[in-house]
């Protein structure tokens, strides 16, 4: 990568560059920050602690907790740092090793949610059938599928957007380096990156939300057929907190990435950014897991132990 270009590092111009919004904004993104690891983290320990917690439903959302800290924790240190002491430069190799492993989170995520839909339609729609449908092995192997397509999209991405060449500016005009914000920068034709970004990205998007989608479709009508007003609210709440999760992080997705690079405004992509790298991995243990019963059960008992 380094033959094709003549840049060694980039400057990531940041939210602001006003010097008194930079310590308000340090102090936000910490507070996020810190709430993502406590969140994030004592989602994973109470899971692994409490054998109750061992269940499909949890196992996808332990992964999904190791994601949001792992993508979040990419962008966000890096951002503090450039707020607190104004260092805002990231090496090449840096910016490429960023960029990578964000995608790969991200993507995982992705295919994760899917899995969890597919999950709750087990649960709701076959209710007699799920422990045979949601096996340890099938559970495994969904999420390793859903890493492998991260790493296996996110080398695409790295590959396509690394062979470019950069030889113009180095300014970024963003807190990280996002794929658009750094592919604006060539001085090489873009043309062809930006479609391999619209349909490799858009393939796996279109291809979660299906699954998403048709999942849904079946749970609704489940739903709606059922008698039991206890079971249909116990359905509908544990489904709202999915889909209000689930529509969040495809909104900024599909905002941010199903566009050319000449529709981007860096502005509105900054904002749109700060959802999806620092707000969702901070609600998601929240949304997902801290109005459960069974989580409150597992906290108790974990703090009565350490008592």
């Amino acid at each position: 990568m380094g033959n094709n270009t003549k840049v060694t590092h980039f400057l990531l111009l940041g939210l602001t560059t006003d010097p008194e919004l930079q310590l308000p904004l340090f102090m936000i993104f910490l507070i996020i920050y810190t709430i993502t690891l406590v969140g994030n983290l004592g989602m994973i320990l109470l899971i692994v602690l409490d054998s109750c917690l061992h269940t499909p439903m949890y196992f996808f959302l332990g992964n999904l907790s190791l994601v949001d800290f792992c993508y979040s924790s990419v962008v966000t240190p890096k951002v503090m740092i450039g707020l607190l002491i104004g260092n805002k430069i990231i090496s090449y190799n840096g910016c490429a090793a960023q960029m990578f492993f964000f995608v790969v989170f991200a993507t995982t995520e992705n295919f994760l949610l899917a899995s969890m839909a597919y999950d709750r339609y087990a649960a709701v729609c076959k209710p007699l059938h799920y422990a045979t449908t949601m096996t340890s092995a099938v559970c495994v192997c969904l999420s390793i599928g859903s890493y492998t397509c991260g790493f296996l999209i996110a080398s695409i991405h790295i590959g396509d957007t690394f062979s470019l060449s950069f030889c113009r500016s180095n300014v970024v005009h963003h807190f990280f380096c996002d794929i658009p914000a750094v592919t604006i920068l060539s001085c090489s034709d873009r043309y062809v990156s930006e479609l391999v970004l619209i349909y490799v990205g858009g393939f796996s998007i279109f291809f979660a939300v299906l699954v998403i989608c048709i999942s849904y479709i079946f749970i609704f009508i489940t739903i709606f057929k059922m008698q039991s007003s206890a079971g249909y609210r116990k359905a509908v709440s544990t489904c709202s907190s999915h889909f209000i999760a689930v529509s969040i992080f495809y909104g900024t997705l599909i905002f941010m990435y199903l566009q050319p690079s000449s529709s981007h405004s860096m502005d509105t992509d900054q904002i749109a950014s700060v959802f999806y790298t620092m707000i969702i991995p901070m609600l998601n243990p929240l949304v997902y897991s801290m109005r459960n019963k069974d989580v409150k059960c597992a906290f108790r008992k974990v703090l009565h132990m350490a008592k």
